[in-house]
């Protein structure tokens, strides 16, 4: 092999409303914003592909991960993607907790929706263990597995 993979560097998702998602972020989950800046668009069109891509895009550093959050301001072509779990190319990122349901129950007060109560695992690295997925306007979704109390 010619490469070989350090680490991770961040995880991202494309928002609708970065001050939303940010709030939603910073002061529900506790993460820390470390940088929101405009981009040079003729630059992120030439890493995206998207011509005018005019976008803001923030940094909040969680326990022992990145996530990038992104809004496009342009190009007026954009559009929503309304992707379920079972559909291909759906992602989302788990995040381990001390107490699922009421990390379920915290998020709602920013309008953010459990897809379903929290579910014990039967099989796999987490067996035994409760999850719940999270949802947010945007189709965002967070998984949270409760890894102890």
């Amino acid at each position: 092999m010619s490469f070989r993979v350090l680490g991770t560097n961040h995880t991202s998702f494309t928002v609708s409303n970065l001050d939303r998602t940010v709030a939603f972020f910073r002061d529900c989950l506790g993460f820390e914003l470390v940088s929101r800046a405009p981009r040079d668009p003729a630059l992120v069109s030439r890493i995206t592909g998207v011509e005018n891509a005019d976008v803001v895009i923030a940094f909040l550093k969680a326990p022992g991960h990145t996530l990038e959050l992104i809004e496009y301001r342009s190009p007026a072509t954009k559009a929503s993607v309304k992707a379920r779990p079972c559909d291909t190319g759906f992602a989302h990122v788990a995040f381990n907790v001390d107490d699922a349901a009421a990390a379920a129950e915290a998020v709602q007060r920013y309008g953010v929706k459990p897809i379903a109560p929290p579910v014990a695992i039967d099989k796999g690295p987490n067996k035994g263990r409760k999850v719940v997925y999270v949802r947010d306007a945007d189709g965002v979704t967070l998984e949270f597995i409760e890894v102890g109390k």
